[in-house]
């Protein structure tokens, strides 16, 4: 009987489907144990090799988990809203909705055929507006709650509108606005409801505010940081710019301490929990006023070493800066606009990055030292963020080595305030061996007496005062797309309204084209039905109201819905909540109470390190909001992480000899002006010769073109990188799964290497794994059948089973999947060299093998009589006592020369060993009738006859 692995696998795969195999219950004596993968954005090329590595290796732990009795919940689904399915729209005008279906039906299939225990009954996708009703649900929460700095905690803003009334705003300690002035009970109560709106949306944990934004104008929108890179979108490569636009944002700088301190609770790596303190970015400092000359204005900046304030010689603001328009001279008004104009086609992570470009521009205006009351230049330059601190730095160019660099670029003095420092050719930021100098009450003081000084001189002034500040910022939630979920806002006189719960989803309406608008607006101003009737809460057409520019209310209880729509990240902060809840009991509930309960969070999570600082900490942040308000029992959301590594392409180089349309093979190509040109790996085959008429079809540059071959073929080169469609180096799981069977992958991306670890993939090694897989199979059926029976297992079987036991279950634990593979291979080869048939042995070798290749494991467990899927069957036990050997096999030395060994008990006493060794025909024959001086015995070591 042949190993027909195409069969085996699709019979399985239908079995696991037809039976639902994999289905979790929500009740269960067994303990819970929850393993999600970051799910996929389903893109038209569907799956490549690389995309399943880290899903095998979270269906092998999930599998293993069910043979040790637990209840696993192993779900699956899509992040279905997006830039590039609504790209596509706009390119061929195909709604969005047909796109993603049909990727993901591609997505399903590819899935399915790998053989994943996905329990494919709770997916979720974002775009479902069933789904993303829980989204604006959420996102209406965060509008209607507020964080209180005393409690650290997010509360209703109802309570803080009871307070308000009550006692005013004097003594509230929240999270809010900077630009909220204090009031009283008797002034809240008889202010406009509008008025009072607008106080309120400056401590709402979602607000609208003018930000300064990543423009993308190619593809009309905003971006966030992540989205961009080197200066241009990640999508499509496009020019990103800097601009101010009214946003809705996120307070995700209210949890920032949490943030941090939450790392310390989850099983996560250092890389990754260091990735996240680095992007919050929390600073110990002060906050210091400085006045500005001639005008009714201060600037406000927040500094890490305000033991150095005597050392500041100017101010620099960023170019974004909202003072910068008011304070500017007539005569530099037009070189710091022309500064700001080109500021603004620069990304953050651009200015940040370049540390050796030096620019900047005086504004004409000075602001006045807080102590010494001299004037000090007020700069802008591009190396300071408006998004980041105040916006605004006192420079101290003896103590910074970038304000080093502009004021000597820019001639501007630097004071020395070091004691005994010469700053004549760098700055000096040692601070722990600061001595303060030329700084009047701070002369002699170090680092940490000065800086505790100086904060209490400036809160003497009323012009400072000690602050912890933090790098993260406030999170922009706005995007100018149509793909996206539709906000649950309406707009009264300019006021954000939420709409009820009862009326969600706000589906997103049709439009007939996806760009933005003339004027302008988000695509969804295109939409012939965008409008709220507050009179029967329902759509109607936008043809009764203008939306366009609409002021004041309307007698028709008629007004504009928002915009915009979500982000990519808002439908994936909570999509593991919604894997809990059962499909049928979804309807009222994101997720019912006893659901969240019993599940609680995610104890495995598996997925790509490019989401560290996106993904996982927006998500991390509803989730402690989500518990805040009672919604949730946990406020963390994933117990342990693991960053699976990049399969990597081989990419297959072909060489043009440069101005001609001939190209030569790689071992002639020494001697030419050759150009490298990226050609399909597909064509290529495993002695790295192409397939020339192949190519010929491939591309039109390639049709009339001259091939110079090296013994008759054409050699490609290698190059090792990222694959990617655009490098031609994209293998299909398809062909792999057709030619060697979905288990000869799962194996083959696992033996690859660690989990964690990039490594490159090659087709041709993959006839290992499936060359292991035929003789795993030999060894329980031949040419008559099965040849399993119930011989009693010999010693040598019992000792290759539990040490083979013991070493997949270490390996699984500690996610060492790629030693594992070694493992079945070295078991397998003693198995077949040992005979062994006992199925008291090759049975329970089936269940280790099962995780890792599923059906080839159910197949042959089927052969074995069981009518029940593998799945179900406990994990081996691992006996130690086959492992414990009984005998020594000793070197016998003379002289310290080992001459033979000698297979003795390990119980047998040393002068037994002694009196067994001498007798021995071979020591006998050394010896030659000699005797020896000494008979050195360690037993369970050696035997050394000396003389």
């Amino acid at each position: 009987m042949s190993y027909h692995f195409n069969e085996i696998e699709a019979k399985w795969q239908k079995y696991w489907a037809d039976n639902h195999t994999f289905k979790a219950e929500n009740k269960s004596d067994k303990p819970k144990y929850y393993v999600l993968d970051m799910f996929p954005y389903p893109s038209g090329a569907g799956l490549h090799v690389g995309h399943p590595l880290g899903y095998i290796a979270s269906d092998i732990y999930a599998r293993y988990k069910r043979h040790k009795g637990f209840n696993v919940l192993h779900p699956q689904g899509y992040d279905s809203f997006g830039l590039p399915a609504e790209q596509y729209a706009i390119q061929t005008g195909q709604h969005p909705a047909i796109t993603t279906e049909t990727n993901i039906k591609t997505y399903r299939r590819q899935l399915d055929q790998i053989g994943f225990s996905f329990d494919w009954s709770r997916e979720v996708r974002t775009s479902n507006p069933d789904y993303y009703k829980w989204t604006q649900w959420i996102f209406i929460q965060l509008f209607e709650s507020w964080y209180c700095k005393n409690h650290q905690s997010a509360f209703p803003i109802s309570e803080l509108e009871k307070v308000f009334s009550s006692e005013g705003n004097e003594s509230v300690e929240a999270v809010c606005d900077d630009n909220v002035n204090v009031f009283t009970a008797e002034e809240w109560n008889q202010f406009s409801s509008e008025k009072k709106q607008d106080i309120l949306l400056k401590y709402r944990l979602t607000y609208l505010a003018e930000t300064e934004v990543n423009w993308c104008p190619a593809l009309g929108t905003v971006l966030a940081n992540d989205e961009i890179v080197n200066g241009v979108s990640e999508r499509g490569g496009h020019p990103v710019i800097r601009k101010k636009m009214t946003q809705w944002s996120m307070r995700i700088s209210a949890y920032a301490e949490r943030l941090l301190q939450g790392l310390d609770t989850i099983d996560w790596t250092d890389s990754l929990k260091e990735s996240q303190r680095n992007w919050i970015g929390k600073s110990v400092g002060a906050s210091v006023t400085f006045n500005v000359n001639d005008h009714d204005a201060v600037i406000d900046v927040f500094t890490t070493r305000p033991d150095t304030i005597y050392g500041v010689s100017f101010m620099t603001l960023a170019p974004e800066h909202d003072l910068v328009s008011q304070i500017v001279t007539d005569e530099q008004k037009a070189e710091v606009e022309a500064y700001i104009e080109a500021t603004a086609k620069r990304s953050e992570r651009d200015r940040m990055a370049d540390v050796k470009t030096i620019s900047g521009v005086f504004t004409g205006a000075y602001a006045e030292h807080p102590f010494t009351k001299e004037p000090i230049p007020i700069w802008i330059g591009d190396y300071v963020l408006a998004g980041y601190g105040t916006g605004a730095v006192m420079s101290v160019p003896c103590g910074d080595q970038r304000d080093y660099d502009f004021a000597k670029h820019f001639n501007i003095p630097i004071p020395n305030i070091f004691e005994g420092v010469d700053i004549s050719e760098e700055a000096f930021s040692d601070k722990e061996n600061t001595i303060i100098a030329n700084s009047d009450f701070l002369n002699g003081m170090n680092y940490k007496k000065a800086t505790k000084r100086a904060i209490y001189e400036l809160e003497q002034l009323g012009q400072g005062e000690g602050k912890t500040n933090y790098r993260l910022r406030d999170a922009v939630f706005s995007r100018q797309r149509y793909w996206g979920e539709p906000f649950p806002v309406y707009y009264v006189n300019g006021m954000p309204q939420m709409i009820d719960l009862e009326h969600l989803p706000v589906r997103l309406p049709e439009v007939e084209k996806y760009l933005p608008t003339e004027e302008g607006e988000p695509p969804l101003g295109r939409a012939d039905v965008w409008a709220w009737d507050t009179n029967t809460n329902t759509i109607v057409s936008n043809n009764l109201v203008t939306l366009s520019g609409v002021e004041g209310s309307h007698d028709n209880g008629i007004y504009p819905l928002e915009l915009n729509t979500m982000p990519g990240w808002a439908g994936s902060s909570w999509y593991f909540f919604r894997y809990m809840e059962e499909a049928a009991n979804r309807g009222e509930h994101f997720a019912t109470e006893d659901a969240l309960k019993y599940w609680e969070n995610v104890d495995l999570y598996i997925g790509g390190s490019e989401h560290a600082t996106g993904h996982l900490l927006y998500s991390r942040f509803w989730v402690k909001f989500m518990h805040d308000r009672g919604f949730v029992g946990v406020d963390e959301p994933f117990k342990k992480l693991i960053n699976q590594g990049m399969i990597l392409g081989t990419s297959a180089i072909v060489y043009r000899v440069s101005g001609t349309n001939t190209y030569v093979s790689k071992g002639l190509k020494e001697g030419h002006d050759v150009e490298e040109i990226r050609v399909d790996v597909n064509i290529v085959n495993a002695s790295d010769e192409i397939d020339i008429e192949k190519l010929k079809q491939w591309q039109p540059q390639f049709e009339n073109a001259e091939f110079i071959l090296e013994e008759g073929n054409y050699i490609v080169g290698r190059e090792v990188e990222k694959m990617s469609k655009r490098w031609f180096n994209v293998v299909n799981p398809d062909s792999i799964c057709e030619q060697y069977g979905a288990d000869s992958l799962r194996l083959y991306e696992m033996f690859l290497g660690p989990l964690e670890q990039a490594k490159p993939w090659n087709t041709a090694g993959i006839t290992g794994v499936h060359g292991f897989l035929k003789k795993l199979w030999k060894l329980y059926v031949d040419d008559n059948g099965l040849k399993v029976n119930d011989a009693e297992a010999t010693k040598d079987n019992l000792k290759t089973l539990h040490k083979t036991i013991k070493k997949v279950e270490d390996d699984i634990e500690n996610f060492s999947f790629n030693t594992s593979v070694s493992t079945f291979m070295i078991a397998v080869n003693e198995l077949t060299a040992q005979k062994c048939t006992s199925k008291a042995i090759l049975e329970p070798l089936l269940v280790l093998i099962s995780p890792y290749a599923p059906h080839i494991a159910e197949e042959l467990w089927s052969k074995l009589g069981h009518d029940q899927s593998i799945s179900t069957a406990p994990f081996p036990k691992f006996e130690e006592k086959h492992l414990v050997e009984s005998s020594k096999n000793y070197p016998i030395s003379f002289n310290g020369k080992m001459r033979f060994t000698l297979e003795l008990p390990l119980d047998m006493s040393k002068d037994d060993i002694e009196k067994t060794v001498m007798a021995h025909e071979k020591t006998i024959a050394q010896l030659q009738g000699r005797e020896p001086k000494k008979v050195i015995v360690v037993p369970g070591k050696i035997v050394n006859i000396v003389g």
